[in-house]
């Protein structure tokens, strides 16, 4: 086990000096569904809100319809999740629409919710989208 003399704690996933990978728990083979993540940077001169494609490639995705209490406690209803490999957004909250392809149909989604699942180390393994 390796000691971080700046924290003066243990660094988990060092072996004999090279640094140990961490599973890709979204692996690329499981995401075939083309995806594009647009995030709401602010409004144009018009009023309608101005889009910044972050994202444009393949993911996971699922249709499966669930409901949650948001913190009005209204019903929302789910309906479909997005598992992308990586970080699609470091250091930025993500709240916008994903265009989803997919069958021949482009359907277009509004975020619920956002979160990153993180490696012991720190660094982002996949991003999850909720859907609505």
């Amino acid at each position: 086990m390796h000691f971080c003399s700046s924290r003066g704690s243990p660094t988990v996933g060092w072996i004999g000096g090279d640094a140990l990978k961490w599973p890709q728990l979204v692996p690329s083979q499981a995401c075939c569904t083309p995806i594009t993540v647009q995030l709401q940077t602010g409004l144009n001169l018009d009023g309608t809100p101005k889009q910044e494609t972050i994202f444009e490639g393949k993911c996971n995705y699922s249709e499966k319809s669930r409901q949650v209490m948001d913190a009005e406690r209204q019903l929302i209803q789910l309906n479909a999740r997005a598992l992308i490999p990586g970080d699609i957004a470091p250091s930025r909250d993500i709240a916008g629409e994903a265009v989803v392809r997919g069958a021949g149909v482009e359907t277009v989604r509004v975020i619920y919710s956002a979160s990153r699942a993180r490696n012991p180390d720190g660094t982002v393994n996949f991003t999850q989208l909720e859907l609505i």
